[in-house]
């Protein structure tokens, strides 16, 4: 990606030289299929005489006028940034450009309907994409107002972040709608959405007696799906929680919803127009997984009117400040002001697992990161940022208290209003709120890296009266840091006639050094189990004694409350992650157990994870033996599931994903042909794709029977489970093909791609895909360089060799020795996934081991 780089270093100066005023950006949109005419005008103040550049990904720039005076586009421009020579105290800069419509989910993507041939447009802007519509500062810390102009076709919606004005006809079947400049934003918020988007609409009353309009916005062709009702209802209880919680109105003139085709993120805070990925519109049945996670996504988007558009990090080191506080809020908001109470064991189960799994990564790095540029962020938006910024988040509250954690965010907000910030700004708030000193703990939990373990020891007499308790902390010796932890140890005994394990005894404490004694412990009956981190506080892996180990394996669906089970099948597999657990004990604990989980997440996570032990970390000589038994449980697991459950769709799925001897497959069959049938459950559109990619992943079904249900599936749906399916075919001409779309030809849009490496990955034999592994070695640096960020980083993980062996080790060893050092962010998501393969093959010898010895 040459040129497009910008160091936090440049960024620096510029904003020391430069301080904005205004933008009016007038768009075209009516040029053809390939460009578009943008035409920007800034107002901005500088340092007299300095010379500084505007960012502008140009396909042309046409004219440049800077106070009057026209610059040679050829000379100040090349194609990236355009240089600003000998600048006046006020200034008043006019680019004239075209630039490029997309086909990679960043900048101003274009897609056209299969359905209808309409042409439906969205802006992807975070992290540096502004750019790719017109000329900007694309930095977070030159926030201005925004005053776009659009002209479209008549028959189109247009909708950017203030209320949409009616449009004025311009001729030949066009029309221009004029927005009123929006508040002081970054530019990366702001957000055009055009096309002939159908729309519902509602309205709320703010806290200061506003009336906020509200929109929900999808595709004509998939508006028949859109849930107004459920989508509406999440994002009221959003907003009477928000804004009670945080003491500030809504900070927008009015806040729309538009679901956008082929979308790279979950969702995106564009000021009062958030845009959400179309896997949030059910066209067949969803998991109530997926159903929970898209309220939380609704609620994640809405915090961030509030943290990063209202008031805004100065710089990409302090990403945390928006991402951790939306997603901490969103599950506090879920938990308490909507149905999803459960949501924090969710959290639990999802989020926080990814958390744990990210910071044991070598990659790992301080919620605070150390950003240099621009590519170092890109690959930033990762589990530090999200899940554990917002772990510790959540143990910061259990620190100081929700209410003086809550006025503290009042006085940053109304502090900092429409202005930017850094880490120690909001630490002064929270420490004036709380009366808690926080640069010792800002210090531990925000400045570096790395996950502490808790176990607890805990010695009985012989009639089970605990003589002492204690809790040792431990760090991995490259992030030895010990830190403070506010928690709950719970007591946990089986309640007898219903033999049921619940919770007997509490106490919450702070937990800090090697050792914690905890004598109010002491003189007690030890329980059946001891949990510690009760509640779920502390951002930290727990360990189970060995009483109580034994206890959680014998009785997890016991437990009379989800959150304490999600934490114990968290410390489960934790311990098969760090090889203390064999794969196969695993194997056999969560096919044993996941018929009695009730949430349906911790369901959805289980079996994923379900799917890397059968897929790596058992040893070789059983895996397949292991994946075959796998696979007929959880088809047992489906056929005795109650009709129509969750769980049975869950399970069907799990199944079709191992499917691999001729009895599953004949059983797959069966169910596509309408031979078979389970009750309750309707083979629906998607699952219909589900269980057809399975045989061809089986070497069942080809390419003509992908094409018949492309026909009677011909939308953006279809054409992505087409991708796949195609892809998974295990002949060597099959992953050819989808190698040179991928690798080669580099034209397939940003989710066909995503799905074909998907499906290229799938091979119940990984010697198809080992002669693809040192063709990825050599291609990946110049991919990297030349594609899009977006697509660069699906091909950089998807298409890393998927065979969980020493030799991939090896491989990936001798790659990274030799990577020139300016691709750093190719380097750590390389480094990423060798982690994950040498994990798979340390566990493979704990398997091994194990198996030899139990033998």
């Amino acid at each position: 990606m040459p040129g497009t780089n910008l160091t936090r270093q440049e960024a620096a100066a510029r904003a020391e030289t430069v301080a904005m005023d205004a933008y009016e950006v007038v768009l075209d949109l009516t040029r053809g299929e390939r460009v578009f005419r943008s035409t920007t005008t800034v107002r901005f103040r500088a340092t007299p005489g300095a010379t500084t550049f505007i960012d502008a990904i140009t396909d042309a720039v046409h004219s440049v006028v800077l106070n009057g005076t026209e610059l040679d586009p050829a000379e100040v421009s090349d194609g990236v940034r355009i240089q600003l020579p000998g600048l006046a105290r006020d200034n008043v800069l006019t680019v004239e450009s075209d630039c490029r419509y997309m086909n990679t989910g960043e900048g101003l993507h274009r897609f056209v309907d299969p359905v209808d041939d309409e042409v439906y447009l969205y802006t992807q802007f975070e992290v540096a994409d502004t750019r790719r519509m017109f000329a900007v500062f694309e930095q977070p810390d030159l926030k201005a107002r925004f005053a776009f102009t659009v002209t479209a076709p008549a028959h189109w919606t247009v909708v950017s972040t203030q209320p949409t004005p009616e449009p004025v006809p311009a001729g030949d079947g066009a029309a221009t709608w004029s927005f009123a400049p929006t508040p002081v934003v970054p530019c990366y918020v702001t957000a055009l959405i055009a096309g002939p988007y159908a729309s519902v609409h509602d309205e709320l009353t703010s806290a200061d007696g506003r009336t906020v309009p509200l929109g929900l916005y999808a595709r004509r062709s998939l508006m028949e799906h859109v849930e107004a009702e459920e989508m509406f209802g999440i994002t009221k209880q959003g907003f009477e929680f928000f804004e009670a919680q945080f003491g500030v109105p809504y900070p927008f003139e009015k806040y729309d919803q538009l679901f956008v085709p082929q979308f790279n993120a979950g969702a995106m805070e564009n000021a009062g127009a958030v845009t959400f990925v179309e896997l949030y519109v059910f066209r067949s049945r969803p998991t109530q997984a997926r159903v929970e996670r898209r309220a939380v996504t609704v609620l994640h988007e809405l915090a961030h009117m509030w943290f990063g558009d209202f008031v805004t990090m100065r710089w990409w080191n302090d990403l945390w400040l928006n991402e951790s506080f939306a997603e901490f809020m969103s599950h506090l908001a879920a938990a308490e002001n909507t149905r999803y109470g459960n949501a924090w064991t969710t959290f639990a189960s999802g989020e926080k697992s990814w958390g744990y799994e990210q910071d044991q990564l070598p990659t790992t790095h301080p919620i605070t990161a150390e950003i240099r540029d621009l590519e170092d962020v890109l690959v930033n938006f990762d589990g530090i940022t999200y899940a554990k910024g917002a772990s510790v988040l959540k143990q910061l509250v259990a620190w100081v208290g929700q209410e003086q954690f809550m006025a503290g965010l009042n006085r940053y907000f109304t502090q900092h209003a429409w202005a930017n910030t850094e880490l120690r700004d909001l630490l002064v708030q929270l420490e004036q709120a709380s009366g808690r000193d926080l640069e010792d703990w800002s210090a531990k939990w925000l400045r570096t890296a790395g996950v502490n373990t808790l176990t607890p020891v805990v010695d009985a007499d012989d009639d089970g009266i605990v003589r002492s308790f204690r809790i040792e902390q431990t760090a991995p010796e490259e992030h030895p840091t010990l830190r403070p932890h506010r928690l709950a140890i719970g007591f946990y005994d089986h309640d007898g006639g219903r033999g049921r394990l619940v919770r007997t005894h509490r106490v919450e404490l702070d937990v800090d050094g090697p050792v914690t004694e905890i004598p109010e412990l002491v003189g007690r009956e030890r329980p059946d189990l001891v949990l510690v981190n009760d509640d779920d506080l502390a951002y930290a892996k727990i360990r189970l004694d060995e009483c109580s180990l034994d206890t959680a394996l014998a009785h997890l669906k016991d437990f009379g409350e989800t959150l304490p089970r999600a934490l114990v099948w968290a410390s489960v597999w934790d311990g098969v992650r760090d090889g203390e657990t064999p794969a196969r004990r695993y194997v056999e604990l969560v096919l044993g157990n996941i018929a009695h989980e009730t949430e349906s997440t911790a369901v959805q996570v289980q079996l994923r994870q379900l799917d890397t032990v059968l897929e790596g970390y058992v040893a070789e000589p059983a895996r397949d033996a292991t994946e075959h038994a796998a696979a007929d449980r959880l088809w047992q697991l489906t056929e005795q599931a109650a009709d129509g459950s969750d769980h049975q769709l869950q399970f069907l799925k799990a199944f079709a994903r191992h499917a691999r001897t001729d009895g599953q497959l004949d059983v797959l069959e069966q169910l596509l042909a309408g031979e078979h049938s389970l009750p309750g459950l309707d083979l629906d559109t998607d699952l219909r794709w589900a269980v057809l990619t399975a045989l061809t992943g089986g070497g069942r079904r080809g390419d003509a029977d992908v094409d018949a249900a492309l026909a009677e599936d011909n939308t953006e749906n279809g054409a992505i489970a087409a991708a796949r399916a195609r892809a998974a075919i295990p002949t060597a001409e099959a992953k050819a093909r989808a190698w040179q779309q991928i690798m080669v030809d580099g034209s397939l849009p940003n989710s066909i791609q995503d799905a074909a490496i998907d499906g290229f990955r799938t091979a119940a034999d990984t010697s198809l895909l080992a002669p693809w592994a040192e063709q990825y070695f050599a291609a990946i640096p110049d991919v990297w360089r030349t594609r899009t960020h977006e697509l660069a980083q699906q091909i950089a993980i998807g298409m890393y060799p998927n065979i969980p062996a020493q030799e991939t080790v090896d491989a990936t060893d001798a790659f990274l020795a030799d990577l020139p050092e300016d691709l750093h962010g190719l380097r750590r998501l390389v480094l990423e996934q060798r982690d994950a393969t040498a994990r798979a093959v340390r566990a493979q010898t704990v398997d091994a081991a194990h198996e030899v010895a139990r033998a």
